[in-house]
């Protein structure tokens, strides 16, 4: 993942966790942030219906698409209220125990937001790493560094 895109989801996140309702507006910047195949010409049909619930105000809805259209291995494992927050987990694989599944597990106070937020965690987590192909190597010698003759002269 690219330094920018690792800051514009960090971003992201701390707005999401700060926010107290969703707008228009705010489902627009996620979108625009956060969304690779969000318009899509082999997904039209699910991005139309993603544009549809942000029309409508069906925040919750619309969160839950953007889930089904951007992360199609995802799944909701868990959508609790406790104590006052909504606790969104979601999973590459919900079959499988809590202690062996890898999930990403967020709350709000607003159940939307909640699960966007637990999106936008998955998104970060899912996005591919940018790394050179040759690994690198360390130029800067230690201070103890001393090059050595190794040849045998005898």
């Amino acid at each position: 993942m690219s330094l920018y895109a690792q800051h514009t989801s960090t971003a992201l996140a701390e707005r999401l966790r700060d926010a107290y309702a969703v707008t228009a507006e705010f489902m627009a910047d996620i979108v625009r942030q956060s969304c690779r195949r969000f318009p899509s010409a082999g997904q039209s049909v699910k991005s139309s219906r993603v544009e549809r619930l942000i029309l409508s105000g069906a925040w919750t809805d619309a969160a839950l698409a953007l889930i089904d259209l951007e992360l199609p291995q995802w799944q909701v494992r868990r959508l609790v209220y406790d104590e006052g927050e909504w606790h969104c987990a979601l999973s590459r694989q919900r079959e499988l125990p809590d202690w062996l599944d890898q999930s990403v597990e967020t709350n709000h106070a607003d159940l939307a937001l909640a699960i966007l937020s637990a999106f936008v965690e998955a998104q970060r987590i899912s996005a591919p790493e940018s790394r050179p192909s040759v690994p690198s190597v360390r130029r800067d010698a230690g201070a103890l560094y001393e090059p050595l003759l190794t040849d045998n002269f005898g």
